[in-house]
This record gives C-alpha cells, structure tokens and sequence, in this order.
C-alpha cells in the first residue's frame, strides 16, 4: 500500500511540475510577443522600419512637406491642402466634389506600375474622399481614368447607401466592387489600407483584410464597368492604362493621410 501511496504522489509531483513549466514557457512566449509588438508600435509615423528598407519600401510623404505632391494637372501643391502634425490634411471646404477654389485632388509626381502601396486615412464626420492609382492626367479629372479606392464615414454620408451592393462604402472599387467584409472604422479614427497592383490584378485590404481582388483588361472586368456609370464620363474608361499616378481626393470634406509608403514589383 505505501509503495502504491508513493508512487501516486511522484505521479502528482511530476504532473505538477510539468504544468510549471508549461505555464512559465506560455508566459515566457507571451512576453516575447508583447515585447515584438512594443518595438513594433514604437516606430514613428511615416517613417520605415530596418526590415521595410531591406525590402525596398519608399516613404510617399515624409510627415514634414509636400515633397513630391502636387495638384492634378498642376505644377504646385494646392494651398486647399496643408501638411499638418504629420498628416496630409484636405481642408474642407464644404463645397462637396467641386472641392476648394485652390484645392482639387492631389498626386505623386512619378507614375507607378507594379506596386504596393499602403497609407493610413482618418475621414471626418459626413466626410468623403478616395485614393486613385493608374491615373492619368489627359482629361480634366483624374477619376476619369482612373480606379478608386473609396474613403467615406460610412454612417453618415449618403454615398454608403447609394450604389449597388455597397459599392460606394469605405474600402470598395468605387461604384464597381463592394469591400467585404466592411471593416472600416467610425469618422474620427484611423484605418490602414493597401493597394496591390501586379500586371492586371488588383487587391485592396482594410485594417489587415483583404477586401476585394479583381482583374484589369479581362471580359468580366469589360462587363463590369460597361454596367456602371463610367463609361458616360469617359467611353474609354475600361482600359485603364499599365502604370499611372496614385492620387487623393478634394471631396469638399477633410481628410487626413499619413504613412504613405510604396514597394515598386518586378
């Protein structure tokens, strides 16, 4: 019987000090993690990180000035926009699409091809803005020509519940293709994007989802636009072309931009 006793409680003993160990090992790896997130955290805004350089990322805005920026089919920054606490801010002007007198969208003076591009926005209330990538400035608009990602306060601008299916709500190939899932966060805080363009296929991601995917120049991508309003605006809006500027909208309403950073595709 103590033989038995005995060799239960160097049973017990064992159990017990395995399950230490397991807990000091789970917490160990929850430190590690929270220390990995804390460096991660720590690094400023609009700057690049040790890994981000290595891996060939670019700063679009380096926090400070409109270096490389200027107005669609200009040859200055347009004073409707300010650089402000870090931020690219389009001052609204309440003037809706028509934007300020000396405001209008505003572009990255170099086009791009294959690419991924990432940027933070930060909408205000009612407010209604969107980021272009292939642009081009042969018309009077960039949005003529170009796809947008729509930015939007999707509880109290009208355009959420205009469209088809969602298509006009934060996130969404503007009126062509709805975000979903619909993640984006209230007017007032700050949602991070992504934009992937690799030789005809295009990805947006939202606060670490991807969103949507679609395919440039193919007969569904013909279809789809034929169906949409675009073609009114400009016959040849379907084919959109290989590489073009990123731009950002003058809606009339502020906006605000910040970590816009780039990594050209082979």
């Amino acid at each position: 019987m103590r033989t038995k006793i005995l060799f239960l409680s160097m049973i017990v003993l064992l159990f017990t000090v395995g399950c230490k160990e397991k807990a000091k090992d789970s917490e160990k790896k929850q430190e590690e993690t929270a220390a990995k997130t804390e460096v991660i955290q720590d690094i400023p805004v609009n700057t690049l990180s040790a890994k981000e350089k290595e891996e060939g990322w670019k700063l679009l805005f380096d926090g400070k000035t409109s270096e490389g920026w200027r107005g669609y089919k200009k040859d200055h920054f347009p004073s409707g926009w300010k650089i402000v606490d870090g931020t690219i801010h389009c001052m609204g002007s309440g003037r809706g699409e028509a934007g300020a007198k000396e405001g209008g969208d505003i572009i990255y003076d170099k086009p791009f091809q294959n690419f991924d591009l990432k940027l933070e926005w930060k909408i205000s209330k009612g407010g209604n803005s969107g980021i272009f990538y292939l642009g081009q400035e042969k018309l009077d608009f960039i949005w003529k020509t170009a796809p947008e990602m729509q930015v939007l306060d999707n509880v109290n601008h009208p355009d959420a519940r205009l469209g088809k299916d969602g298509n006009r709500m934060a996130g969404s190939l503007y009126d062509l293709i709805p975000a979903k899932p619909q993640n984006a966060k209230p007017y007032g805080e700050w949602n991070s994007v992504e934009i992937i363009v690799y030789k005809g296929t295009v990805v947006h991601k939202m606060n670490g989802e991807t969103v949507l995917e679609y395919h440039l120049w193919t007969p569904e991508w013909k279809e789809l636009v034929a169906g949409s309003k675009f073609p009114k605006l400009n016959k040849d809006w379907a084919e959109v072309a290989a590489k073009g500027y990123i731009g950002l909208q003058d809606h009339g309403d502020d906006v605000w931009y910040r970590n816009i950073k780039l990594k050209e595709l082979d």
